[in-house]
């Protein structure tokens, strides 16, 4: 078996030829734009814009991980899943993380790091997902949640997110993705930095 070619191939983009906006609404935008394909031919793209948002992996000093349950109306039930939000227009993906936390949970993290960008949804929509850890959290108040918004907040260990998973309560993709991106993160410092006291995310 070859070794995957992580670089972009060549021959494989869209030219756009034009774009349409057919629907703009408070978050979302809607577009069908006509592109040529790599072989000539004509076809049309629908897709979403979104502004992006972030993603949040807070660790407990306990090492449990902070958890959200809210409904989510176009599935018609209720989610667990990590604290998230949209990047507001002129804010930095920091900021956005920083201020998710505090108003969704009440709590404020001495330490961040980025651990990367996902898509979740390449198909129809450009939106991207910054994921941040925060470890070093500490409760500064009650959580201060947007109008309109009904947010749980839980702590689980990692035995029961591995069971949450495993059984089909939590399928939420942004969840699921950040948490094997911390695992990586967690296991590639262990290995080059072996010294230092980290908390150990294993889902394997």
């Amino acid at each position: 078996m070859s070794e995957p070619e992580w670089k972009p191939s060549q021959g494989l983009d869209e030219q756009q030829l034009d774009s349409e906006l057919i629907f703009e609404g408070n978050l979302l935008h809607v577009r069908r734009d006509r592109v040529r394909l790599p072989d000539g031919k004509e076809s049309v793209r629908e897709y979403i814009k979104h502004p992006g948002a972030v993603v949040i992996v807070p660790v407990l000093e306990s090492g449990e991980l902070l958890f959200e349950r809210q409904f989510r109306y176009p599935l018609g039930r209720t989610f667990l899943e990590l604290p998230a939000g949209k990047i507001d227009a002129g804010e930095s993906m920091e900021r956005t993380a920083i201020r998710e936390l505090r108003e969704e949970t009440g709590y404020e993290a001495g330490s961040w790091t980025h651990l990367g960008t996902l898509h979740p949804c390449i198909g129809y929509s450009d939106e991207r997902i910054e994921v941040f850890l925060a470890r070093g959290l500490v409760k500064i108040s009650d959580p201060m949640q947007e109008e309109g918004e009904f947010i749980e907040i839980f702590s689980f260990s990692l035995k029961q997110i591995q069971a949450g998973i495993l059984n089909g309560e939590i399928t939420d993709a942004k969840t699921i993705t950040a948490l094997y991106m911390t695992q990586l993160h967690l296991t590639q410092l262990h290995l080059t930095q072996p010294h230092l006291t980290q908390p150990h995310l294993d889902l394997s």
